[in-house]
């Protein structure tokens, strides 16, 4: 499968986005300590208002009218209806910028990059996952169409680097066992989840596959949960505290 747009229409697909999706607390950590003392901030492809500090000033950045709609239930901030490439902000008006599990989803990435390091004096802080990574995680065994639609939407790490001046630091982030933050990797040690379409249809990727290809790849993990395949591989992860997959942290400095 060739993916030509990598954008997921969320004003179609999102409405329940933001009941699977929520800030995972161990995570947030990690971004908290990497925003070091910046006060002011701009989070952009904001969806419905995960990983935004509630300690700070934030200004966010959304182009689907679901997804801002579904951050007033959170009591987020409102976003402003924008997109990464054309920001309409001054130049340095931030102490630093965030972007979280969006950058797949930009038609141009390296022109979204350059307007947040123009409006950005500190840190931009990107979450998204290494796609060198992605076969870590078991789901290459039993959803290897998911990986490669995923391998195809994320870009390299070392490119994404360069594009943001190569002063980066790369985090790899550990997952907790009972993420509450719906991603792929969120369920290593909950496989029945991806059972529920709901579950499914908060992860982007899989919205590239269509409803009876997904029903086969459902059933190939059923088959083997069924027969006690899975547990017999992967078994010892249900009770694991933390799985460290691909999912990373740049942190550009300027």
């Amino acid at each position: 499968m060739k993916i030509q747009d990598p954008s997921f229409n969320y004003d179609k697909f999102g409405q329940h986005y933001s009941g699977q999706r929520q800030t995972e607390p161990e995570i947030a950590k990690y971004i908290h300590e990497a925003l070091g003392d910046a006060k002011t901030i701009l989070n952009i492809g904001a969806g419905a208002g995960s990983y935004e500090p509630e300690d700070r000033y934030v200004i966010a950045v959304e182009p689907s009218i679901t997804m801002r709609t579904q951050r007033m239930r959170h009591h987020k901030v409102p976003a402003i209806n924008a997109t990464a490439d054309a920001l309409p902000f001054d130049e340095g008006a931030f102490d630093a910028a965030t972007a979280f599990l969006t950058i797949h989803h930009w038609p141009d990435i390296a022109r979204g990059l350059r307007e947040i390091r123009r409006v950005t004096r500190g840190p931009i802080i990107i979450m998204t996952y290494d796609r060198d990574d992605l076969d870590v995680f078991w789901n290459a065994d039993y959803f290897p169409e998911v990986v490669e639609v995923e391998r195809q939407r994320y870009p390299d790490m070392q490119w994404l680097c360069d594009q943001l001046g190569n002063n980066c630091e790369i985090q790899k982030i550990p997952i907790p066992l009972h993420c509450v933050d719906g991603f792929q990797e969120a369920f290593y040690g909950r496989p029945e989840a991806f059972i529920s379409k709901e579950v499914r249809a908060a992860m982007s990727a899989w919205g590239f596959i269509p409803a009876e290809q997904q029903e086969v790849m459902v059933n190939r993990l059923k088959n083997a949960l069924a027969s006690g395949e899975w547990d017999e591989k992967y078994g010892h992860l249900r009770k694991q505290p933390f799985f460290t997959g691909a999912l990373r942290l740049i942190i550009a400095k300027p």
